[in-house]
C-alpha cells in the first residue's frame, strides 16, 4: 500500500519530543504490514508511527473481519461479540442514565459503526443520533437496524450544547484530528450533560502479557493508546474533568481471544478465556490494570 503517512516529531498529545520506541506491532487484519509504536517520555501517551493520513487509512478499514463496520457473524469470536453485545448495550444505557441522572435526553454517538448502539438508545427513549465515517456502515445501519447515521463531516456543524450526553465507544484512539475533537466535543456538551470516552488501556495485565500480539493495538486503524496518566493528560488540556473511570469486563475476554488467534498456538479459546479471566481479575483491585476503560468526563 503506497499511501500517504504522518510521521511524528513531536508527541501528538503534549508536543514533547522524547519519546521512544516501546513496541513493534502487526496489522493482522488487512496489510500483514508492522508498526511501531512509541511512547511519550513527558505525557505517556503511546502512539503509532508512520501513520496513513486521514485521507488514506480508509483503506486500511476494508476487511469483512473488521465487526464494528461489518457486524459480521463470521468466527466464533465475532459470534461471542455478538452474544454480549445485547447485555453490554444495557450496561451502557446504565451508566449514561445512572452518570446523567436522566433517562432520556439528546445523545450524541460517534463512530457509530452499523448504528445498533443508537437504535437502542433511541428504543430506550433518548433522542439519539450517530455519526460514522464509513460508507458501508452507514448503509448496513439503515438496512439493518433502521437508523440514519450523519457521516462525521456534520460533526463540527452541531449548534453548542446540544448534548446531555456524548459516547465514544472505542473510537478516540481512530481520530486523525485529536485536539480539534476535543475542544468540539466540549463545545457540544450541555452544561451539566457528560462525555463518556471507551479505549484500551495499555497498562492492562492482557497488553503486558501479550505485548506486540495484543489485539488492541490493532494499528494502525489505532492512532494513539493511552493509559489513565495519559487521558488525564489529554483531559487537562482541555480543560475537561475526569470524573469517574470504570472497567469494562467483557473488553478483557474478547480483546484475549483475539490475541491469542494472533499469537497462534493450540488451545486458543482456552487461554483466552484464562487470561481474561486474569486480567479482569487485576482489574477488581486496581482499575489501572482493566483491559478497557471507560472515562466519565465533565466540563
Amino acid at each position: 500500500m503506497d499511501l500517504s503517512q504522518t510521521t511524528y516529531s513531536s508527541c501528538p498529545l503534549c508536543g514533547a519530543e522524547q519519546f521512544a520506541p516501546v513496541v513493534r506491532a502487526r496489522d493482522f487484519t488487512v496489510s500483514g504490514r508492522e508498526f511501531e509504536i512509541e511512547q511519550c517520555s513527558s505525557c505517556h501517551l503511546r502512539f503509532t508511527q508512520n501513520i496513513p493520513d486521514a485521507s488514506s487509512i480508509s483503506t486500511y478499514y476494508k476487511s469483512d473481519s473488521y465487526v464494528s463496520h461489518s457486524d459480521t457473524n463470521r468466527g466464533l469470536i465475532n459470534r461471542v461479540y455478538h452474544l454480549v453485545r445485547k447485555r453490554s448495550l444495557n450496561n451502557k444505557r446504565r451508566l449514561i442514565e445512572k452518570i446523567t441522572g436522566m433517562h432520556k435526553g439528546d445523545l450524541l454517538d460517534l463512530g457509530a459503526g452499523t448504528g445498533a448502539f443508537v437504535q437502542f438508545m433511541h428504543l430506550a427513549g433518548w433522542k439519539a443520533i450517530g455519526m460514522e465515517p464509513d460508507d458501508g456502515a452507514r448503509e448496513r445501519a439503515r438496512k439493518m437496524n433502521g437508523v440514519d447515521l450523519l457521516p462525521v463531516s456534520e460533526f463540527m456543524n452541531q449548534r453548542k450544547e446540544s448534548f446531555d450526553a456524548i459516547t465514544l465507544w472505542h473510537v478516540l484512539e481512530h481520530i486523525h484530528d485529536l485536539h480539534g475533537y476535543l475542544d468540539q466535543l466540549k463545545l457540544l456538551l450541555r452544561p451539566n450533560g457528560k462525555i463518556f470516552i471507551a479505549v484500551p488501556n495499555y497498562l492492562s495485565y492482557d497488553a503486558d502479557y501479550y505485548k506486540k500480539y495484543w489485539a488492541a493495538y490493532d494499528v494502525p486503524r489505532h492512532l494513539y493508546h493511552f493509559s489513565p496518566d495519559a487521558m488525564k493528560a489529554l483531559l487537562r488540556k482541555h480543560d475537561l474533568r475526569l470524573l469517574q473511570t470504570k472497567p469494562m469486563w467483557f473488553d478483557a475476554f474478547y480483546i484475549s481471544l483475539l490475541s491469542e488467534k494472533y499469537k497462534g498456538g493450540s488451545a486458543q479459546w482456552m487461554k483466552g478465556l484464562y487470561r481474561g479471566f486474569l486480567s479482569n481479575v487485576q482489574a477488581l483491585f486496581k482499575n489501572e490494570r482493566s483491559s478497557s476503560l471507560i472515562y466519565v468526563v465533565g466540563k
